[in-house]
């Protein structure tokens, strides 16, 4: 396992069921497909295999269900070097599905069925609390039930580390002590959810960060995909970071590794605009292969590609 920082991730685990299509299909509409695969996915669980790829002390809290997919990707989580102690296995619900259609840009359409995640509860955390004590930043998304998330910032709090919430994906309305973290990482999508339609129809992504730093948030890190990401501070400051060239061939998971990598970034004492870059490129690197969990990026193959594109 990595000697680097120690960064808990609670959150969800899936099994990604992914077919590639010449365009997303319009309703009622079938299109034919090919490749049909089964990936390891899930928000969390990405997260959580990128941090350790990317020099991270991997921990993760989450549940799968007592079945195949669970353990494939239980087992698939270990031989990353991601810490499974807390997973539990759940005989009370199956693990949970992603289907994924991507199609000939790259671009994806996902639909889940949280299955075992949506299990998971305050009370799983609260009776593993010593995963929190030795974290230097617990990352959260939204695809466990929300008093978990709830939960989960507390208790980070009560021990002194930092909160990384990737708000994915959105709810209609997020409460408001969820945006009061470290730091939020929505994409543009997500960021409309959150901000309202006014911030987000005057097309400025500062004012789009800064509307989501007014909601108790102390930097929001805005993910603009091929535009790279622009990160606003509570204390005023503000930073575009451009973007890091690749071949795109498939989005899924690219998120995921920016954040993860933006967690590492920070845990090791980086500055944010610093982190930020790093986290581009782990982004990038995301869009280059298939999948999700296959294609979050070693810390070596983000140093080259920074070194070869130097922003």
């Amino acid at each position: 396992m990595a000697e680097g920082p120690t960064i808990l991730v609670v959150g969800s685990i899936n099994m990604d069921l992914v077919m590639r299509a010449p365009r997303m299909p319009a309703p009622g509409q079938t299109v034919l497909g090919k490749g049909f695969t089964t990936s390891p996915g899930g928000k969390g669980a990405n997260q959580a295999v990128a941090v350790a790829r990317l020099g991270g002390r991997s921990k993760m809290i989450a549940r799968v269900g007592r079945d195949a997919f669970g353990e494939r990707l239980r087992q698939g989580l270990e031989s990353d070097g991601v810490d499974c102690t807390d997973v539990i296995a759940t005989p009370e619900a199956p693990t949970g599905v992603a289907m994924i259609i991507v199609d000939a840009r790259g671009e994806n359409s996902i639909v889940v069925a949280g299955g075992a995640n949506d299990l998971v509860t305050p009370d799983d955390l609260f009776s593993r609390q010593e995963a929190f004590k030795g974290a230097d930043i617990v990352l959260l998304q939204l695809e466990l039930p929300l008093p978990t998330v709830r939960a989960a910032i507390e208790l980070a709090r009560r021990h002194g580390c930092k909160i990384v919430l990737d708000p994915a994906p959105a709810p209609e309305k997020m409460p408001q002590e969820l945006c009061q973290v470290d730091v939020l990482t929505p994409n543009v999508v997500e960021a409309e959810g959150l901000s309202g339609p006014k911030a987000f129809q005057a097309g400025d992504e500062k004012l789009i960060a800064s509307d989501l730093i007014t909601r108790g948030a102390a930097a929001v890190v805005l993910k603009l995909g091929p535009k790279g990401s622009v990160v606003a501070m509570a204390d005023g400051h503000f930073y575009t970071v451009p973007p890091y060239k690749v071949n795109v061939v498939d989005t899924t998971g690219a998120g995921d590794a920016f954040t993860a990598a933006l967690a590492v970034a920070m845990a090791r004492g980086e500055k944010m605009q610093q982190a930020a870059k790093f986290a581009n490129a782990a982004g990038a690197l995301a869009c280059t292969e298939l999948g999700a969990q296959v294609s979050m990026p070693t810390a070596a193959e983000v140093k080259i590609l920074m070194e070869d594109q130097r922003l």
